[in-house]
């Protein structure tokens, strides 16, 4: 589940929906209607471009989101491209309608299972279904963009990056020294990471791959830029290890299911969002096993019971 960062005031960013706001130079974001505790303040759609304009994350589908987003090009405008990070429904599912409108392409990694790793795939199945923030099964994209392609548009250019780890298709999208990090990094929060669709083996070497680069800005999925994107990647890589020390204590304590795990480990959180808790223990408990640090009970499995390699 998300997890609140350190000395994060959510009254620093709070746009009205439907505003197309300037960012940068032929960069403007429109915030999506769409509130929850795993949207924060909702979708973060930005539109790139002067003349010819890709939009990045068209987001939920929303009648009220579609025609902001229409309403936002400007005379002489139109939109060529339409580049999905990944296929979460409050990230795709308005790319299909925003094509019929515009007559544009919808780049993207691939379907919903493009990426998955192979430890995912088979815990899927065997039965184990998404959580979390919904996903987008009929999403199919019209051209499928790979690692290190360029996509061109009328006067920018964007390399994709594949960044699996919250998603198996998920991509950052890097635009000179600045990146849209859709969901993989936010400042707001930590990222989601449910097995089946997230993978947190995966997320942690692509945090390490963003971390190799010097980048000056980055552009998330939900809240507001972030201006330290190597302090903010530092923080997730922390985040994540000291989450992973909670569960090795406790397993040290005595044998445990991801369950059990959570409720011992996330004690402020509510009863409501403890499903959430325990996919997030369950991703860290698969990467603990693909190192060889814990081992399942009777094979791998949400309902397993793990315990320490001794």
């Amino acid at each position: 589940m998300p997890m609140p960062a350190d000395n994060f005031d959510p009254a620093l960013f709070n746009p009205t929906p439907g505003e197309a706001v300037a960012l940068a130079p032929g960069l403007r974001r429109i915030l999506a209607p769409n509130p929850s505790p795993m949207t924060y303040r909702g979708t973060n759609t930005y539109l790139l471009g002067t003349n010819d304009l890709a939009v990045i994350d068209p987001g939920p589908a929303s009648d009220t989101h579609l025609a902001a987003i229409l309403a936002a090009c400007q005379p002489g405008q139109r939109i060529s491209h339409i580049i999905v990070t990944h296929s979460h429904t409050d990230h795709s599912p308005l790319a299909a309608p925003l094509a019929r409108a515009t007559g544009a392409p919808v780049l993207a990694f691939g379907d919903t299972t493009a990426g998955r790793s192979a430890v995912m795939a088979q815990l899927a199945r065997d039965g184990l279904a998404g959580g979390g923030e919904g996903i987008d099964m009929d999403f199919r994209p019209d051209r499928i963009v790979r690692d290190g392609e360029i996509i061109d548009g009328d006067g920018w250019a964007l390399e994709v990056i594949h960044t699996p780890g919250h998603l198996g298709n998920h991509i950052a999208l890097g635009w000179g020294t600045a990146c849209f990090t859709a969901d993989h990094v936010m400042g707001w929060a930590s990222s989601l990471v449910s097995p089946p669709d997230g993978d947190l083996s995966d997320f942690m070497v692509s945090c390490a791959r963003l971390r190799a680069r010097n980048w000056r800005v980055f552009h998330p999925g939900h809240g507001a830029p972030i201006d330290d994107p190597a302090g903010r990647l530092d923080w997730l890589v922390a985040h994540r290890g000291a989450r992973e020390a909670s569960i090795l204590a406790a397993l040290g304590t005595a044998p445990a299911t991801a369950g059990s795990l959570a409720e011992q480990i996330y004690t402020e959180t509510p009863a409501a969002l403890l499903g959430a808790a325990e996919r997030n223990v369950f991703a860290h408990l698969v990467d603990l096993s693909g190192r060889s640090l814990v081992t399942p009970d009777n094979g791998l499995s949400a309902t397993a019971t793990f315990r320490l390699v001794r």
